[in-house]
């Protein structure tokens, strides 16, 4: 049993990886993908018995969810119609928990339309409850376990029938815990209430298939460059002792005090941020100070903030990313440190190609100059 359950989970992953790239399923909520329903059919004794003379009704209900388009669980309850003289309408009772497996994402992968027919198989244990005296030695009250297929036939977007054919074993005492002669066939027919859209797609724009290959490249040579991390390490190890080495040189000089007097009309601060984001990081405050002093210190001064992004992402995106970095330095300089408007030009210069490290292009370029 441990066997098919590792297989099957490996098998699981392996679809799981391989759903089509072009194809992104939403994040569900947790009140997504449920469905209640009702059951009714008939169970027989599966062996031991008479097949077709033990038979009688049953019925039943049933909550589930269902987590990922692969796998689910549910909730169930299920009742057999008596058949012997007595005050209950009702002989058997069974309560129990169980999980589902699709096999057609299992095989097929996910599919962004509705299939018209879903086959999951299913697995679960519960309670097993005998209501009245069945005979001397006969327990009221077993454990049982349950295996089966759930045939679901979609009818339109929140119902749909399934055909359910089941064993339920009774597991209780034994040497042999799936004994056919403790156990009982069941055949059930259900109509299911489904609540919610289920699993939606998002598809990645065709034109944007040359940017995922691109990625997948990285994402391949990146892969290839672990072998050689061992000797990066040891390169970086012993540069940065020699890093530590000169620090300690440097702390051991006298201090210089170094003027520069050649950049007296204009000067050039930068403002770096985060991937995909506008907001000014901690460590990139001091840079917003400085140009504060500086407008303050010149009185006729004016700073022209030029935002930029790097090319990762969409055109668009990165064109008002840019604008919104120029912004948030204006901003800053506005609210904080009491800068006028009218000294600040703030403007969006979309992808920048200034650096050859892709991360610096992420910048607002603040110009200080003087009134002439």
């Amino acid at each position: 049993m441990k066997r098919i359950l590792l297989a099957t989970a490996a098998i699981a992953t392996g679809c799981m990886i391989g759903i089509n790239a072009q194809n992104v399923i939403e994040r569900p909520t947790l009140a997504d993908n449920w469905s209640l329903g009702v059951d009714a059919g008939v169970t027989t004794p599966l062996k031991g018995h008479s097949f077709f003379q033990n038979m009688r009704g049953q019925y039943g209900l049933h909550l589930e969810k269902q987590l990922t388009p692969l796998v689910g669980f549910g909730v169930e309850g299920r009742w057999g119609v008596n058949t012997t003289p007595s005050r209950t309408a009702f002989d058997t009772q069974y309560v129990g928990a169980y999980g589902t497996l699709n096999f057609n994402t299992l095989f097929g992968g996910f599919s962004c339309s509705p299939r018209p027919v879903n086959v999951d198989a299913v697995v679960g244990a519960g309670w097993i409850h005998q209501y009245g005296e069945p005979g001397p030695g006969y327990k009221k009250n077993d454990m049982g376990a349950k295996f089966g297929l759930d045939f679901d036939f979609r009818v339109c977007d929140h119902f749909s029938i399934a055909l359910k054919p089941a064993v339920l074993y009774n597991v209780t005492g034994g040497k042999t815990q799936l004994n056919a002669n403790r156990a009982n066939f069941e055949m059930m027919v259900g109509l299911n209430y489904n609540f919610g859209p289920g699993f939606q797609c998002v598809t990645v724009p065709a034109d944007r298939s040359a940017e995922v290959a691109a990625l997948n490249e990285q994402v391949n040579a990146l892969r290839a460059e672990v072998d050689g991390t061992a000797a990066a390490l040891a390169a970086t190890t012993a540069q940065s002792a020699e890093l530590a080495a000169a620090l300690e040189a440097c702390r051991n000089q006298a201090p210089k005090v170094v003027m520069d007097t050649t950049n007296t009309l204009s000067s050039v601060r930068y403002v770096f941020f985060k991937i995909g984001s506008a907001v000014i990081t901690p460590d990139q405050q001091p840079n917003i100070e400085m140009i504060a002093a500086y407008l303050n210190n010149h009185p006729g001064s004016v700073v022209v903030v030029k935002g930029y992004a790097s090319q990762d992402g969409p055109k668009e995106l990165n064109e008002r990313l840019a604008q919104k970095r120029a912004e948030s330095v204006k901003t800053a300089l506005m609210k904080r440190y009491k800068i006028p408007a009218d000294r600040i030009k703030a403007e969006g210069q979309g992808i920048g190609h200034m650096f050859s490290e892709e991360s610096w292009n992420r910048v607002s370029i603040c110009i200080l100059e003087d009134s002439k």
